[in-house]
């Protein structure tokens, strides 16, 4: 197609999209005590109010502002509303891009998607589990005599980043099988790799988690490391595969592969269409030798 028509159809695809996400967050708006209430189960509220010291076992979750009530609103119903409509504007994403894709390619995509969604899931579950001990660690550091009373912007900002941390590092392990399979690294190499990345998966653990408690970073870490063994596993065993099926897998840089020099049947010359023997000569004259421009040596 045209840019022009190109361009159409990103509007229109983007439009649909869009459109999905406004009814689903005007549906979800009706929703909003009750999101918000799953959203702050984690953090273990005081029954007695906000003028109890409650040192660290418990907080009060409240609206610091005027706005806060509607803006935490609006944020909520939104955030639903794309995770809800995530299947509509997805999709519409992949029949714009899907035209372009060789079958090999969308092959790939099905594939990483249909072990994307699993993955990111099990990440937001198991964030979902450690956000209770997180806020208990992070809370008990309040001395005894004070109240601790959270923002409930605050608390869901807490929450959202946590799933999409430990969601999108769920994703690591995948994108080295995709990287092995593409022929980028082999999995002996990414087998070598296992000291660093040990190190760096506690790292980083310890550094995008929000809390400070070693409890969040071991509970990301621990699964990350696991899946990356995992993915060794595979990579290894799709490199076997590979050898196998390539003849020339065991020779080595400087050595050259052997050739067939069986002869081939050709079949009868005169059989040959002449078009196809010999290109028509550009002119009849017999002094001339040239065919299409070129002379019958070249």
């Amino acid at each position: 197609m045209p840019l022009a028509e190109h361009l159409r159809e990103l509007r229109n695809r983007l439009t649909k999209g869009i459109l999905a996400i406004v009814v689903v967050t005007a549906v979800a708006a009706f929703y909003s005590g009750e999101l918000m209430a799953f959203l702050t189960e984690p953090v273990p509220s005081c029954k007695g109010g906000l003028g109890e010291s409650t040192g660290g076992n418990c907080a009060v979750v409240s609206f610091n502002t005027l706005l806060s009530p509607f803006t935490t609103t609006v944020k909520v119903s939104l955030m639903a509303g794309v995770i809800v409509a995530s299947p509509v504007w997805l999709y519409q994403l992949w029949a714009f891009v899907a035209p372009g894709l060789h079958k090999s390619e969308k092959k790939y995509t099905y594939t990483f998607v249909a072990a994307a969604v699993p993955l990111f899931a099990a990440g937001a579950y198991l964030a979902y589990i450690v956000l209770p001990v997180s806020m208990k660690v992070l809370l008990g550091i309040t001395p005894e005599g004070s109240a601790n009373i959270l923002a409930l912007d605050d608390v869901l900002d807490f929450t959202v980043r946590m799933v999409l941390v430990f969601g999108l590092a769920f994703e690591l392990p995948l994108l080295l099988i995709m990287l092995n399979l593409t022929g980028m690294v082999t999995g002996r190499r990414m087998a070598g790799w296992w000291r660093g990345v040990i190190m760096g998966v506690f790292v980083f653990g310890a550094v995008a988690t929000p809390t400070t408690d070693p409890v969040g970073m071991i509970a990301l870490s621990g699964p990350i490391i696991v899946l990356f063994f995992a993915a060794v596993g595979i990579s290894l065993l799709n490199d076997k595969r590979r050898a196998r099926n390539n003849p020339d897998a065991a020779l080595s840089d400087d050595e050259a592969s052997d050739l067939d020099l069986t002869p081939e049947a050709v079949g009868d010359i005169e059989s040959v269409p002449a078009a196809r023997a010999l290109p028509e000569q550009a002119s009849t004259d017999s002094n001339d030798r040239r065919a299409n421009g070129f002379d019958d040596v070249t």
